[in-house]
């Protein structure tokens, strides 16, 4: 009978062994899932369309973003715990202004960086998170630039991007967190809509 018991116990504590271990190497490497992302991404970016403005080419680059990019639950993080006291459709407002900032914001720099070179790194899974490590060689100079994503179906998104140490996701938490502890909502979304008004003038003039 202990003898048994004691096979029972090794054939169970096997299962729990491979169980997880066969899910983890089912699932899609999210590395080789964003690195023809970022690609696509700086390829746009470096493309020298004739009559092309520098608007149209960062619209183009978001259009390859959206396939990669969680702009939805990134929206979500930045608002924190205000997210859920939100209608559905004062929500979708919110998703639509910030992925617009971040479009002029964020996406619109990368234009400084198309003759880069992006080195992969690490990385790390933990259930259906992970984080890439990528390092942006400009010359001399090395910026490392973390993607973290969430698993999504059968594809990882990017939900928050670290650049040298600073969070995207905590920098513009941090900024609405103190603007909606004055105002409300409405007045956040004003100033989203100012400041993007403010890039749209900045991109003319340059």
């Amino acid at each position: 009978m202990k003898t048994r018991l004691m096979a029972l116990v090794i054939v169970v504590a096997g299962c729990l062994w491979c169980g997880p271990h066969d899910s983890a190497l089912a699932l899609p490497d999210p590395t080789e899932q964003l690195r023809p992302l970022v690609a696509q991404i700086i390829q746009v970016l470096g493309d020298s369309v004739v009559e092309e403005s520098a608007e149209k080419k960062v619209d183009r680059a978001m259009e390859v973003a959206k396939e990669g990019f969680d702009f939805r639950e990134m929206s979500k993080r930045v608002l924190g715990r205000h997210w859920k006291k939100l209608s559905s459709e004062e929500q979708e407002q919110f998703v639509e202004l910030f992925t617009e900032l971040l479009k002029y914001a964020y996406v619109s720099q990368m234009d400084n960086y198309t003759s880069q070179k992006v080195e992969y790194g690490k990385q790390r899974i933990k259930g259906k998170r992970a984080q890439v490590q990528t390092v942006l060689v400009d010359g001399a100079r090395k910026i490392p630039v973390s993607y973290i994503m969430m698993l999504r179906g059968e594809q990882w998104k990017v939900y928050d991007v670290v650049v040298e140490g600073v969070s995207l996701i905590r920098n513009y938490l941090e900024q609405f967190q103190e603007i909606l502890r004055k105002d409300d909502f409405g007045s956040l979304t004003q100033q989203l809509k100012n400041k993007i008004v403010e890039f749209q003038g900045s991109e003319t003039v340059g």
